[in-house]
């Protein structure tokens, strides 16, 4: 099978060239946003020895997983144990909005896989349900992942927010129909009332001509 001609590869990601913290192959990040995350990153890094990249993609090749491409993207750029013990790496393809995310053994004694699995599936993942707030999603994503790394409490995913219903002036569907159920019946019982009578008077009227 032919792949789609704008999945992203394996190897169209580059060696990780020294202090790059962001890339974003999807193009779906401000320069804004990729400076601060890359700033970030850089001191957090320059503090604790823990360091953090974020790579987007548009479209996996056929039959990969974002799992599976986090997986071997982390082991092609950290081959060793020891190179990948300090490191966490999140991915995320921006045609599914997919996420994964590796962490080294260094890291997961600070971050455990409970809280880096919230960071890439609700810290990232509920801006987008938003309406794909790329940027608001990895600004948050590195707020977390630096108080996290960095000893702090971890502030934790988002708020989801609750779609309020105001009440309006217009009845709703069901509420039409008990009304014009509630007139039908009224209707009936005013027939059933009015009906004889009316024909009683009659034949009490002809009767007495």
């Amino acid at each position: 099978m032919t792949l789609p001609a704008s999945a992203t590869s394996l190897y169209e990601i580059p060696d990780l060239p020294e202090d790059t913290w962001v890339i974003d192959k999807a193009e779906i990040l401000s320069r804004n946003t990729e400076g601060k995350l890359s700033t970030t990153f850089s001191e957090i890094a320059a503090q604790s020895g823990l360091e953090t990249r974020i790579v987007t993609i548009h479209r996996l090749d056929y039959e990969e997983t974002i799992e599976g491409f986090t997986d071997k993207l982390f082991k092609r750029w950290f081959p060793t144990a020891e190179e990948q013990a300090n490191q966490t790496l999140l991915v995320i393809d921006n045609v599914t909005n997919n996420t994964g995310i590796r962490t080294g053994e260094k890291v997961k004694s600070v971050m455990p896989d409970a809280i880096a699995t919230s960071i890439a599936q609700e810290t990232v993942l509920i801006p987008l349900k938003e309406g794909n707030k790329y940027n608001q999603a990895f600004l948050g994503a590195g707020d977390r992942l630096v108080a996290v790394l960095s000893g702090q409490a971890d502030p934790g995913p988002p708020a989801v927010k609750d779609t309020v219903m105001v009440e309006g002036t217009f009845a709703t569907p069901e509420k039409t129909k008990e009304s014009n159920a509630t007139v039908w019946v009224i209707g009936f019982l005013a027939a059933a009332t009015i009906i004889p009578m009316a024909t009683y008077y009659f034949y009490q009227y002809m009767g007495s001509r």
